[in-house]
């Protein structure tokens, strides 16, 4: 019985140094000699040594010079340490405001007179005329139709936040009928306000919408005033006022303009240009979403190096060209490209965006 136990306790011993002290040690060893970049993580560096970030994990891009990747719903977006696709179906209309948000500035017509322009100035111009479906009052039904969208806009960004609290001091006769309409709420939060706040400004600013706008000058700019809001003096001034055009009206609009508008032929973008991915953490984009996106950034490049568009683009289009990669060599799946290594090669070729 002794002499069975110990070759048991032997063979666990024995077991335990393979498995987890020599079997870890060779594969380091040869991760470390042979595969050194992937076995660190496939981090990269930017032009000034640093580290910016891997090839394997997206993360957020917004300048105009850049490409940006596909939606994430990992935490608030990008999150490693939360990883999950969106798991929204296609009736929400959380979905829908979020996909029609990211076309409404770049989606263009495919048929008729304007084909190949921008509906994002018709979108302007028909949110200036203040009537959807016949009614007057588009940002008052947009706030109604779902409440929780005007609380995401309070909440996104604090410039807002302080907007709808300074319009409240303003406004105290409708603060006081929401509290007595919702008695649980005795001293409501800018969030809570965010509907009545909504139906307020689509009567007082017909055709507008609270949206950033060039800070005024420091001897009538007023953060007491509803009518603008900046963030604390330590930061750069973040004013916001009452505007009838630009990227907010484009994005937050689209999805009425498309239904007062449901005969109108526009032409598809990308479908990994609006879904987020099941892990949120894609790096890579498909090529016809980096060719949907060229313009804009050539456009930007261009301005920022003061050349010719058209040279800026067909350079970057080679840039595409050379960082394109398909499984098995292209014989399955469509080409993609990783946006952290296109956007790293456009740093390197055109310098820091303006």
């Amino acid at each position: 019985m002794l002499r069975l136990l110990t070759k048991s306790v032997w063979l666990l011993l024995v077991s335990v140094v393979i498995c987890c002290v020599i079997y870890p040690a060779v594969l380091w060893a040869v991760g470390q000699a042979v595969f050194h970049f992937q076995a660190n993580g496939s981090m990269v560096t930017g032009p000034d040594g640093k580290v910016v970030g891997s090839l394997l994990i997206a993360q957020p891009f917004t300048k105009d010079e850049y490409f940006w990747p596909r939606p994430s719903a990992a935490g608030s977006g990008y999150d490693a340490g939360a990883s999950s696709s969106s798991a929204l179906a296609a009736s929400n209309y959380a979905l829908r405001n979020r996909v029609a948000a990211a076309i409404g500035p770049i989606v263009k017509y495919k048929t008729g007179p304007k084909a190949g322009q921008l509906v994002a100035p018709d979108v302007e111009a028909w949110f200036q005329q203040d009537r959807f479906q016949g009614q007057t009052g588009i940002v008052a039904k947009w706030a109604d139709a779902h409440n929780s969208l005007p609380q995401a806009w309070v909440v996104a960004d604090p410039s807002h936040a302080a907007y709808v609290n300074d319009w409240a001091k303003a406004h105290p006769a409708v603060v006081a009928q929401y509290v007595k309409d919702n008695p649980g709420t005795p001293q409501p939060a800018a969030s809570d306000l965010a509907v009545v706040f909504f139906d307020a400004f689509s009567k007082e600013h017909p055709g507008k919408f609270p949206s950033a706008a060039p800070p005024p000058a420091p001897s009538t700019a007023s953060a007491a005033s509803p009518a603008s809001a900046s963030s604390p003096a330590s930061a750069p001034a973040v004013v916001i006022a009452p505007v009838g055009e630009g990227a907010d009206i484009q994005s937050i609009f689209y999805d009425m303009w498309r239904q007062d508008h449901p005969d109108v032929e526009l032409q598809d973008v990308p479908g990994d240009m609006v879904t987020t991915s099941g892990s949120g953490l894609d790096p890579h984009i498909t090529l016809a979403n980096a060719e949907f996106q060229l313009p804009r950034v050539a456009a930007k490049w261009a301005a920022d190096t003061h050349r010719q568009q058209a040279q800026v683009q067909r350079e970057i289009e080679q840039i595409l060209r050379d960082h394109a990669l398909a499984a098995w060599n292209g014989l399955a799946g469509e080409k993609i490209v990783n946006v952290l290594e296109v956007n790293l090669e456009l740093r390197k070729r055109y310098g820091s965006p303006q």
